[in-house]
């Protein structure tokens, strides 16, 4: 079951990363309130950087068993380990690091050593499954100028594939050209999808989504919520 996305509009991008980072915590607390792990899915880009920080930052971060949660990517760049284009790097070097987390509930999608993006998606898609295929508490996203979300692209093929959970994407149309996503129907197995945008550029693929066009962005929706965290300059277009 899925409900109406809700809209939460931050006067610029540095109050929506503090506002979205403290709505992480308690969302991790809560999720851990009955005593499980709390899975979540974090994504790349600007403003997921800002919020990473402002949790790393955050007093509240004392709040939060770090070693009951698990850390899993929406996409990434199939770049070597450690480029700093990665977002498994993005996301290490703005809060993992500062975490008394598991090594073992961490888990990047695979570098590319020589191996294929194919074989780093079948990896990826077993690595969910050895998991038990969770259901993600939280899954994070960003939106691209053109509507994509994770790394599918509008009129790529990989946006119509439900048989895997992973999927290699090649000659992106944004560098670097290749990448590893993770499937909707997977980035739909959460119970909630936030979608953390800033930046008038965009503005257009916003209002789009909202609008339920005929991007990726209008697709992924929560079991039971789904919202949207804008700057207002990525909600200027909204009607």
């Amino acid at each position: 079951m899925t409900v109406d996305p809700e809209l939460l509009v931050h006067s610029d991008a540095e109050d929506l990363a503090f506002s979205v980072a403290g709505r992480l915590i308690t969302a991790i607390v809560d999720a851990q309130s009955t005593g499980g792990v709390a899975q979540v899915v974090l994504t790349g880009g600007r403003v997921a950087a800002k919020v990473y920080q402002a949790v790393a930052e955050s007093p509240a971060r004392v709040e939060v068993d770090w070693q009951r949660v698990e850390f899993w990517w929406g996409d990434e760049r199939f770049l070597p380990s450690g480029d700093p284009e990665r977002n498994e790097t993005q996301a290490r070097d703005a809060f993992l690091s500062a975490l008394d987390i598991d090594p073992v509930r961490v888990h990047p999608m695979a570098a590319d050593t020589g191996q294929g993006a194919e074989a780093a998606a079948s990896a990826y898609a077993a690595e969910l499954e050895a998991a038990g295929s969770p259901t993600f508490d939280v899954l994070l996203l960003g939106v691209g100028p053109d509507g994509h979300v994770a790394s599918l692209f509008p009129g790529y093929p990989q946006v119509a594939v439900t048989d895997v959970a992973a999927v290699a994407v090649h000659d992106s149309p944004k560098p670097p050209p290749t990448r590893v996503s993770l499937t909707l129907p997977v980035l739909n197995r959460s119970r909630e999808v936030w979608f953390v945008v800033s930046g008038d550029d965009k503005a257009d693929a916003v209002a789009t989504a909202l609008a339920e066009g005929d991007i990726p962005a209008a697709q992924p929706k929560g079991q039971n919520r789904t919202l949207w965290l804008l700057d207002e300059a990525a909600a200027s277009k909204i009607s």
